[in-house]
């Protein structure tokens, strides 16, 4: 740029200054008269980041007006920036200059991005640069462009020496038309790669547009210009667009608007707090603007683009007649103007423009004719399953309510899309509407889980929004609703979509049943009896009562019997679920009845008879609903259902007689220990398969303790260096292992002597097992302090749910309270340095991961964000792990305890813990981890399917000896 345009661009500020024009939109129409380039100009020289609607001070219009003048061009060309040699100019921003530059030292060219001179005693502004330099710094990936450093000259300037990528911009090449589908979507797949690895980071781009998008000749894209990303954890509340703050040259304000007009989301717009769907609405434009060559939104003035944006829909027919119906849902979704109901996850955009690419014909033929064809070869892929075709009438069906009217049996799995995984299982997982035309269940496709709904005759399913860590869904008779337990809450959504119902209260959540009469019967938390609650929502009220004198701590897993006056559910008394009661209960009469011992998850059947699991194997016996009696013989009917450590069977049985359950083994032998660094390479110990949980690795790290589950549960030691495997305990139940700092003991749960108690051993000596505490509860160990003295603990009761306990071993070793509120607190781990305890709490509705001041209770902070359990400390105070999902996360505290960001470290198909249970541990020098694996098949990734199942039940039972099912 040289000085006559500067001085051209000087004397419209001045011009603006004598009209006194205030709305920069109006200013830049009028002073730029359509001129597009020399707008662009003004834009990047005022240094304003396409703040739209954002006003201009007068006073900031004079110090740009004197800074252009005075100070037009800096002399850079030739000027060496520490090993760097200036070469010549490549562009300039609002963030500064690019120039050319080559590495002296290397040998390579460069792109430096110097900061303009004006702004150099700035303080604010100087921070936002470096800012940029350390957000820059943690993105290295292949689709985004690399910092190599953060140079400061001799007179003080600053530069950021960048990775120089040669090409075009994506703005360059949509200038030249539209990009067929074949180049677009593979453009499109690498850009959504970058996004997914910047929002793994917690960062968001904010100013996502074709021209900070470059295409290299061989087609490699690079994200530019993360300059205005954020981490997310540090936005603050945005600001409405009519009390936007004054944007002048000192920088950009907390609360401030980023991004350039026409690929600004609605909420960045209004000046809301952002999040990385404004990243997903703006690669939704920068898609659409692929494919058709224009904007979703492109108007004549800021103004009206900025209309547009909060109150048009994109011209969908303007999309090529060749784009995939993948593809136009994909964009769709991303250009909701309802945030929850957009996308929430750029991975599942990755994930669906893959599965286009992966489909040829999707990229050539008409939309319509690959819809048709996709269509027939779904039903000739269901013909052929259902042997035949004659259930053709079944998979035909097109209504919720319609009934299904064939009988003939049908049995096939049901794989879930491409990169989705079923999620929660912990926790019924999937449900089957009551007429058997759909399912839903909990899935995750590379972002939070959520529910999923699939119409027998569509082989694509639905996400619902709102649903985001939904667990233990459940139907309503008439098919429409589903109940779903998330975030504290019992909620109800429509079965074709919607925003979610609030209903009531329910911490965790484990099992609903919605009767005839509106009333859900459900268990609020797992250390708590069932209650009630009318669908419409309301205050629950008590259905049953703990009998905590027989030892039981949770009641769970509820069926509503037809009557509406009956109830069954599984009570959980001590050692595993396959241990637990399933008894009934008349809501009216509070009269119960002890039905079974020994199964879980009880199911009533309306020809007479009642479902439960035992072992990952199915049972059904005769059962009599007004007398609540069973009679008979249990009979094996399904074998192989998964079924959690929580007594959640994956199975669910429609009124139309159709099953739908997760195939698995129960308590599988098939897992292996690993050890993993943290880049989530996993290497397998020596030691066998078998049914492996909660390694725990010894102070020296040279020895595993290990639960193994087989017909009880067992504390077996693993010598790492030796490779032998050897029991510790033979009698009852034991485990939940935790090492005293010293190495000599393992303490531990043990249900010898009634409940699960605390116990310990020594491993010097054969001197058996002694009690540490007597309680009528659940007692589970999480850690010892570091001296020793003190073990913290978890006891279970049915007003407070999970509460934290201290037992000092010193003095009268009588246990104290430590965290008792009405929420559930589990999994206490003192710091390496005792001062601190981390621990998993759902105070805030789901569960988080929290660190607590052990000198100062109340000095207390939560370090997870989006939800997180199994909290681990690593070498030191300062990096606490925890998980999330299928990922091992790592936070950082500060010298005040303060969580100063976390990041994922790797991802993995390792076996989950639960709200008690940290299923791994960390070696002691904090840099590999210890894990369990499954070797088997996974199950998550498919369902599996029986139409009209019940009806072969009748010769499956009449030649077992039990009671046939009455038609």
């Amino acid at each position: 740029m040289n000085r006559d345009r500067l001085q051209q661009i000087s004397q419209l500020y001045q011009a603006a200054l004598a009209r006194h024009a205030r709305d920069r939109a109006e200013f830049l129409e009028d002073a730029c008269a359509g001129d597009a380039a020399l707008r662009h100009e003004v834009e990047s020289l005022l240094g304003y980041d396409g703040d739209a609607q954002q006003s201009i001070e007068v006073p900031a219009l004079e110090v740009a007006a004197k800074a252009m003048t005075e100070d037009p061009v800096r002399p850079m060309t030739g000027k060496q920036i520490g090993s760097y040699k200036i070469l010549s100019l490549l562009g300039a921003g609002g963030m500064g200059e690019v120039y050319r530059a080559h590495d002296m030292k290397l040998g390579r060219d460069v792109a430096i991005k110097v900061l303009p001179g004006v702004f150099l005693s700035d303080p604010d502004r100087l921070a936002r640069f470096e800012r940029e330099a350390r957000v820059l710094a943690t993105l290295n990936h292949p689709h985004i462009g690399a910092i190599y450093g953060l140079e400061v000259a001799d007179d003080g300037i600053r530069a950021l020496v960048l990775e120089l990528i040669e090409g075009d911009t994506l703005a360059d090449r949509i200038g030249r038309g539209p990009i067929p589908l074949n180049e677009a979507l593979p453009i499109a797949k690498q850009i959504a790669e970058a996004l997914e690895a910047a929002h793994e980071q917690a960062i968001i781009h904010r100013d996502l547009k074709p021209a900070n998008i470059k295409v290299t000749p061989d087609r490699i894209v690079k994200v530019l210009d993360f300059g205005l990303a954020k981490a997310c954890a540090g936005d603050a509340a945005g600001l409405d667009l009519s009390r936007s703050p004054t944007v002048s040259v000192e920088g950009t304000r907390e609360g401030a608007i980023f991004g350039t007009a026409p690929y600004m989301s609605p909420e960045q717009v209004r000046g809301k707090p952002l999040d990385k769907r404004t990243d997903i609405w703006a690669f939704g434009c920068v898609l659409y603007e692929m494919l058709t060559g224009r904007p979703p939104f492109a108007r004549n003035t800021v103004s009206d683009v900025i209309a547009a944006i909060l109150e048009r829909e994109p011209d969908w027919r303007a999309l090529p007649d060749a784009t995939p119906p993948g593809i136009r849902r994909l964009a769709r979704w991303c250009l909701e103007k309802d945030t929850k109901r957009r996308l929430h996850d750029i991975g599942d955009a990755r994930l669906e423009i893959e599965e286009s690419l992966a489909a040829p014909t999707a990229l050539t033929e008409d939309a319509g004719t690959n819809t048709r064809r996709r269509g027939r070869a779904v039903s000739q892929i269901v013909a052929i399953l259902v042997s035949g075709g004659i259930i053709g009438a079944v998979i035909a069906a097109r209504l919720i309510m319609a009934p299904v009217p064939q009988r003939t049996v049908a049995d096939f799995p049901l794989p879930l899309p491409r990169g989705a995984m079923l999620t929660s299982l912990d926790f019924p997982a999937t449900t089957i509407s009551p007429n058997g035309s759909l399912i839903a269940y909990i899935a995750t496709r590379g972002g939070r889980p959520q529910l999923f709904v699939r119409r027998m005759d569509n082989p694509e399913p639905t996400p619902l929004s709102g649903t985001e860590d939904a667990i233990s869904p459940f139907f309503s008779p008439d098919n429409r609703w589903i109940g779903f337990f998330a975030d504290g809450k019992l909620k109800k959504v429509s079965a074709t979509g919607g925003v979610p119902v609030l209903i009531c209260d329910a911490p965790i959540g484990f099992g609903g049943s919605w009767g005839r009469d509106d009333v859900i019967v459900f268990a609020p938390a797992s250390g708590s009896g069932l209650s009630r609650v009318n669908a419409a929502g309301g205050s629950p009220t008590r259905v049953t009562t703990l009998d905590e004198q027989k030892g039981e701590f949770s009641h769970r897993w509820p069926e509503l019997l037809p009557d509406g006056d009956s109830v069954l559910f599984t009570v959980g008394t001590q050692g595993s679920w396959d241990n637990a009661h399933i008894v009934a209960q008349s809501l009216s009469s509070g009269r119960r009845q002890l039905l079974l011992q020994g199964g879980t998850n009880p199911r009533y059947l309306a020809t007479g008879h009642l479902l439960y699991a035992h072992g990952g194997t199915i049972f059904a016996v005769p059962f009599d609903p007004s007398a609540l009696r069973v009679s008979g013989t249990p009979v094996r009917v399904l074998e192989n259902v998964l079924q959690s450590s929580d007594g959640a069977a994956q199975l669910s049985v429609a009124q139309s007689g159709s099953v739908v359950y997760v195939p698995g083994r129960f308590a599988s032998s098939d897992r292996q220990l690993m050890t993993v660094d943290r880049m989530g390479n996993a290497i397998p110990f020596a030691a066998p398969a078998r049914a492996y949980s909660a390694p725990r690795v010894s102070p020296d790290g040279q020895k595993l303790v290990v639960t193994i589950t087989e017909t009880t549960e067992a504390l077996w030691m693993y010598d790492i260096s030796r490779g032998a495997l050897n029991q510790l305990t033979f009698e009852a139940n034991s485990s939940f292992p935790v090492w005293t700092p010293d190495g000599q003991r393992i303490a531990f749960s043990s249900n010898r002597a009634g409940a699960l108690n605390l116990f310990w051993t020594r491993l010097d000596v054969a001197s058996g097992q002694e009690r540490l505490a007597q309680s009528d509860t659940i007692q589970l160990p999480g850690s010892w302090s570091p001296d020793g003295r003190i073990l913290a603990f978890v006891e279970r009761h049915s007003v407070t749910g999970r509460d934290i306990w201290m037992l000092p071993l010193t003095g009268d070793r009588k246990p104290y309270s430590f965290l008792n509120a009405v929420f559930d607190e589990s999994a206490p781990r003192f710091s390496p340095d005792g001062r601190l305890l981390a621990y998993v709490t759902n105070e805030s509705g789901r569960d988080e991961v929290y660190v607590r001041l052990l000198a100062d209770p109340s000095r207390v902070r939560r370090v997870s964000a989006a939800g997180g359990t199994e909290p681990a400390w690593g070498f030191s105070a300062r990096e606490l792990f925890y998980r999330m999902g299928d990922q091992m996360m790592s936070v950082k505290l500060g010298l005040r305890d303060e969580p100063l960001g976390s990041e994922v470290l790797f991802r993995g198909n390792f076996e989950p813990g639960t709200l008690d249970l940290t299923n791994y541990d960390v070696m002691p020098e904090g840099q590999r981890f210890v894990m369990v694996s499954a070797t088997d098949r996974d199950p998550r990734r498919e369902l599996h399917v029986k139409l009209h199942w019940l009806d072969t039940l009748t010769s499956l039972l009449s030649r077992a000896g039990g009671n046939p099912l009455r038609p």
